[in-house]
């Protein structure tokens, strides 16, 4: 019997809690896309099975997904990025760190990978100018999002092609289909 790979994912959706998101509500165009815990959980659980030649040995691992707007992700930009202007995704890898943990801990803790945090007011209009739903713009961003938590970056044109075959793979897995 194969021991399933244990995945914690922290959820923070403010994006919901803000006066545009209120605005959506009431015109349907989030109601429709709005994606469940259960569902980033069981995506972010496929993604990281698929890419456990990228990932240290660990019991499990952890991550943050945080859905925001583009006021507090432009803070985020300018703060972490020195680029002050809104952005569609960040991603604060933990592992770029060089902190050891004591190998009892290893072996108790998932392995913390990070936060993701998603602008879902830049995520609706990319989706927008790509015709295709929020739903799966969100997912697009987070499998992003995740790559950069491993490692990946896309420096030139040929690492960015890589990852965003990747990517398309990704979503593949959890069945959503980008055009």
């Amino acid at each position: 019997m194969t021991k399933q790979l244990q995945v914690e994912i922290n959820v923070e959706n403010c994006f919901l809690d803000s006066s545009i998101a209120k605005d959506l509500l009431v015109n349907q165009q989030v109601n429709s896309n709005f994606i469940a815990i259960e569902t980033w959980e069981a995506w972010f659980a496929c993604w990281i099975a698929s890419l456990q030649e990228y990932l240290p040995p660990a019991l499990g691992y952890e991550l943050s997904l945080r859905l925001t707007d583009d006021a507090e992700i432009q803070v985020l930009n300018a703060q972490y990025r020195q680029q002050n202007k809104p952005t569609d995704v960040l991603a604060f890898a933990a592992l770029e760190t060089n902190f050891p943990l004591p190998s009892e801990m290893r072996s108790r803790l998932p392995l913390y990978l990070g936060d993701i945090v998603i602008s879902v007011d830049t995520a609706a209009r990319q989706a927008n100018q790509q015709n295709h739903s929020l739903k799966i713009e969100l997912a697009w961003l987070a499998a992003h999002g995740l790559l950069h938590l491993l490692g990946w970056d896309h420096p030139d044109d040929d690492s960015l092609n890589q990852m965003l075959n990747e990517q398309t793979h990704l979503l593949d897995k959890v069945n959503l289909v980008v055009m």
